[in-house]
């Protein structure tokens, strides 16, 4: 998927996942210190600090804080993310003092699947958690992040089978079931205040806690969206049009995910 003519530059289209990850990367503007997930949450992030806030503090939950690396990297473990962090320390200490006392301002996560109410699931696809048709990664640091970063941002394709009405199982809670079940729990952060995908983007109502669309991404039309959510699709009053990438942020995006075509092995496919 493409769009039109870039805002203020020469490149004539992008895909929907450059728009997705520079809408992404636009969000943390104002923000000081963001916990990290591995994928697209990192891309974004890694251009956010690169354009539009260059002292934003990148944490893995590996351990490294201030983490500057040059590609996005290809797991919490890659080497790079030691070689260019201001500092390494424990992973206990990274949950323990950093993450849990609410010290990190925004979390980035992504999903399999995710609910109205912004829970979820990265654990196993289908009703029998002992038999499902498909079982995830799991977990990670994603529960703690959503937990207790001040805020959580998601980025995450948008599509039927990955925004369903209900996860099959709740890995990391947004809203639970609706207001106060995070008051309920005891969780320290705000939880999902932004849903990013390919298509647009979805914030919570403030009364309902419920997922509603507030943008569509140009060339976008609503019921592409519609058709791609798992439930009655909420619209917020005044839905905007994301803006366009800038050539500018096309440049520094392509620069940061170099292809098979510039010889480096570990972007190949």
């Amino acid at each position: 998927m493409t769009g039109g003519s870039v805002a203020g530059g020469s490149v004539s289209d992008w895909s929907a996942d450059e728009m997705m990850t520079v809408a992404a990367a636009r969000a943390l503007v104002g923000h000081t210190a963001c916990f990290v997930g591995i994928g697209l949450p990192s891309t974004a992030a890694n251009l956010a600090r690169r354009l539009h806030n260059p002292d934003l503090t990148l944490i893995y939950e590996s351990g490294t804080i201030g983490a500057k690396p040059s590609v996005p990297p290809l797991s919490i473990g890659d080497g790079e993310l030691a070689e260019t962090a201001d500092a390494v320390v424990s992973v206990p200490e990274i949950f323990n003092y950093w993450l849990q006392p609410g010290r990190i301002d925004v979390g980035f996560l992504s999903a399999a699947q995710l609910d109205r109410f912004g829970n979820i699931n990265t654990t196993v696809v289908g009703p029998d958690y002992r038999r499902p048709k498909v079982r995830l990664p799991g977990a990670g640091g994603a529960p703690e992040i959503a937990a207790s970063c001040g805020e959580v941002f998601v980025v995450v394709r948008h599509s039927p089978r990955t925004f369903v009405d209900r996860v099959d199982f709740v890995t990391s809670v947004g809203f639970g079931d609706g207001p106060g079940h995070r008051e309920q729990l005891g969780l320290r952060g705000r939880g999902p205040v932004l849903v990013i995908t390919d298509l647009g983007v979805l914030q919570p109502d403030p009364d309902r806690c419920e997922l509603a669309l507030t943008a569509l991404h140009p060339g976008i039309e609503l019921e592409t969206v519609r058709s791609a959510t798992g439930w009655d699709l909420a619209v917020a009053d005044g839905l905007r049009v994301s803006e366009p990438p800038t050539a500018e942020e096309l440049r520094v995006l392509r620069d940061l995910t170099p292809t098979q075509s510039t010889g480096d092995s570990r972007w190949a496919t």
